[in-house]
């Protein structure tokens, strides 16, 4: 599992740092370069987004207790994409006004005060995006914060039902066992009242005998 999410993580560094390096390249190259290189930049944001998924799904298979190392750097990733993609807002920004005033010419010097108040609209917007963002990606870690307790709530609540049916079984033992007891205990009180009683009988028997004995020999004494 693990192993899976540091190869995509690789793969995400290595994009990133071209994506970084064709975004600075940008307003630099001429037109038709330009154009392609924001094609470029485009895609790549796509596959960067994809690796993203990918390790996010990794991370919700890792264990809740093995999580929060690779949570912390999920939500690094994704402030890092967010950078660039703001860069990369700025950079088409800056070459979309540049395309038009050569497109305008002389034109574009007298409309000047429209494109620079067009520059502080986009700006502004540029602004408000970021701050949308900011909160969505806010929401989204107060999201998965709460799945996690979620479910370290769920396997805690296992945990102990697991536990209860450890105690009732023990429970149940000792029932067993007290039980066992008890029989016990009576027959061994049957087993003792029938020695007693037996001892009584042969005691009873020799009383008997030795009266019998005695009332013989007297007999026979005064016989003689």
């Amino acid at each position: 599992m693990s192993s899976d999410f540091e190869g995509y993580e690789q793969d995400f560094a290595v994009l990133t740092a071209e994506i970084t390096n064709k975004i600075a390249r940008v307003p630099r190259l001429p037109p038709d370069e330009k154009k392609q290189m924001v094609a470029n930049v485009e895609k790549q944001l796509e596959e960067a987004k994809e690796l993203l998924e990918q390790m996010d799904l990794e991370v919700r298979e890792i264990p809740p207790q093995s999580r929060g190392m690779y949570s912390n750097r999920m939500r690094s990733y994704k402030q890092e994409m967010g950078k660039l993609e703001t860069d990369f807002k700025r950079s088409r920004i800056a070459y979309s006004d540049e395309v038009r005033n050569e497109l305008l010419g002389d034109d574009g010097n007298s409309s000047e005060n429209q494109l620079i108040k067009l520059r502080e609209e986009r700006a502004h917007l540029l602004d408000n995006t970021e701050r949308l963002e900011r909160s969505s990606r806010r929401l989204e870690a107060g999201y998965q914060i709460a799945v996690e307790t979620e479910q370290i709530g769920q396997e805690m609540l296992e945990n102990l039902s697991h536990d209860r049916e450890k105690i009732q079984r023990a429970r149940e033992r000792l029932r067993e066992t007290d039980a066992n007891l008890g029989k016990s205990s009576r027959v061994l009180t049957g087993m003792l009242r029938r020695i007693i009683q037996n001892r009584i009988l042969i005691v009873i028997l020799g009383i008997v005998l030795v009266i019998t004995i005695l009332t013989a020999i007297t007999f026979s004494v005064r016989g003689h």
